[in-house]
């Protein structure tokens, strides 16, 4: 006789990077959206949803010169051979969109909200799917699109309850990093690579602080651990260059752009950058939208090889404490720019662009440390018990009733005791639970617990239910017909209506 062999099961196991999410982060993100939702809105921008799988080549994420995709993605062959990949961002769908519709009303002004998926080192609050919300405007060289982009980042900051003065948008524009780098090859060839080199050195600023900045543009910098890292090599001169750059620090935006002027004088690109900074500058005042929420930042470079004119990022000044109880600033977590080039690569045609994306999980960490994700995380705050299952059909009458006044209501369809179902409530977050049995019936009343106010939910009642009911400071008895109207007051206690 062949022995019993055991079925293998399958073990319950999650991929790397990726994580489950309760209905409580849930429930705070979608509130998180919805008020974004309802800012971008208001300046004329529409939705749009593009499928989370792209061809890689139109993500532009070939390596170069080959047949197969670059690092950093989600890339699989499809039926037909070709390579497709989950997205990494929501803009190149945005530009193969705009390719493929040449009829779209320009300027074209869309939001998108959605996951995007990249293959990178797992962290604490560093995950391989998360949410981006973007707005952008599409087929504009007008400056007026970039300080509106600002303009927007602030009202969503304040929408969600960050205050002015916890948060600073902070601008600038590639063209004046080009001019100061033009200003820095002094009339020599400057490579792409020293170039690239200059600005990551830039980028550093706040990590390795202006002296740490010198020396990688120097020789190179050696780190706390000991690493040694190599230096871009500029001489004396050059490396004088940045510093002064990077050592502006005006009270005013039209200051600064006077200080830069002064430093990129005579450089084209340069003067450009400038010249757009300061109608970015006269639209924000136009706006009432002063230094204390938006400031001319020459320290922000973002997207070495992306943008093309105005860059700006949203940062959090706050103090939170981390994980590890140490006690930093938050950070960056809206950014965006002008990104001339991305619908080129369709068309052969340079299309004017800008616009910016928000980190919605980053955002919504910041949000929880200060305690501005208060939502109910029962999504039904009404609980209809069941004391006797004779009356099951006026149990589902009161639920249908509620319901049908707008309170999300949930009829409890389990067998256990009235003890257990008022435990169930309680860990599941209700608000109200309402009780009849054949006494309430018969005197056409019904019992309301007010699990707020309740204390000890979880016990059995024991023999003398009436005593019981009677001992209970958070349950009072109200008139079969009035049953909406007394759930009505006690969900408005707690604003769950």
């Amino acid at each position: 006789m062949a022995k019993n062999v055991k079925s293998k099961r399958t073990k319950a196991r999650r991929l790397k990077g990726f994580r489950d999410i309760s209905a409580d982060d849930v429930l705070a993100r979608d509130m998180m959206i919805s008020r974004i939702r309802e800012v971008y809105e208001r300046y004329g921008f529409a939705p749009l949803e593009t499928p989370a799988l792209e061809y890689v080549d139109v993500l532009g994420k070939f390596l170069p010169e080959a047949d197969q995709p670059d690092g950093g993605i989600f890339a699989f062959r499809d039926e037909d051979e070709e390579w497709v990949a989950l997205r990494y961002d929501l803009t190149a769908p945005l530009s193969r969109f705009v390719a493929m519709n040449r009829d779209l009303p320009m300027p074209y002004r869309r939001y998108q909200v959605g996951p995007v998926y990249r293959v990178e080192k797992p962290g604490p609050g560093r995950f391989r799917e998360f949410f981006q919300f973007d707005f952008d405007s599409v087929g504009t060289s007008s400056m007026l699109a970039d300080a509106e982009c600002c303009m927007v980042m602030c009202d969503t900051l304040e929408a969600l309850g960050i205050l002015r003065g916890d948060y600073v948008v902070r601008v600038n524009d590639r063209k004046v990093l080009n001019g100061v780098l033009e200003k820095v090859a002094d009339g020599e060839a400057l490579s792409d690579r020293v170039g690239l080199h200059i600005l990551r050195s830039i980028d550093k600023l706040d990590r390795v602080g202006i002296e740490g900045v010198e020396q990688l543009l120097g020789p190179g910098r050696k780190d706390e651990s000991g690493d040694f890292m190599s230096g871009v090599g500029l001489g004396a001169k050059q490396i004088d260059v940045v510093i002064r750059y990077l050592s502006i620090q005006e009270k005013t935006r039209a200051a600064t752009c006077d200080a830069l002027q002064q430093l990129v004088e005579g450089i084209a690109v340069g003067m450009e950058g400038v010249a757009e900074l300061r109608e970015i500058d006269e639209a924000l005042r136009g706006g009432g939208y002063d230094e204390d929420r938006v400031v001319i930042d020459p320290t922000v470079v973002r997207g070495l090889a992306y943008y093309t004119g105005p860059v700006f990022e949203g940062v959090l000044t706050f103090d939170v404490v981390d994980e590890k109880g140490v006690t930093r600033q938050f950070g960056s977590v809206f950014g965006g720019g002008r990104y001339d080039n991305l619908v080129q690569r369709f068309t052969g045609q340079q299309m004017a662009a800008t616009g910016a994306s928000i980190g919605v999980d980053r955002l919504l960490a910041a949000l929880q440390a200060i305690g501005k994700t208060q939502v109910d995380s029962a999504i039904a705050p009404a609980l209809v018990t069941r004391l006797d299952k004779n009356l099951t059909a006026e149990y589902q009458r009161m639920a249908q009733e509620l319901r049908s006044a707008g309170i999300n209501t949930e009829l409890y369809v389990g067998k256990q005791g009235i003890g257990k179902q008022f435990k169930y409530a309680s860990d599941s977050g209700k608000t109200v639970a309402i009780v009849m049995g054949e006494d309430e019936l018969q005197s056409g009343e019904v019992s309301i617990k007010d699990l707020r106010l309740g204390v000890e939910l979880s016990q059995e009642i024991g023999s003398d239910r009436k005593k019981w009911l009677e001992e209970q400071p958070a349950q009072f008895s109200t008139p079969r017909s009035g049953l909406v109207k007394s759930i009505q007051e006690v969900l408005a206690r707690y604003s769950a209506i």
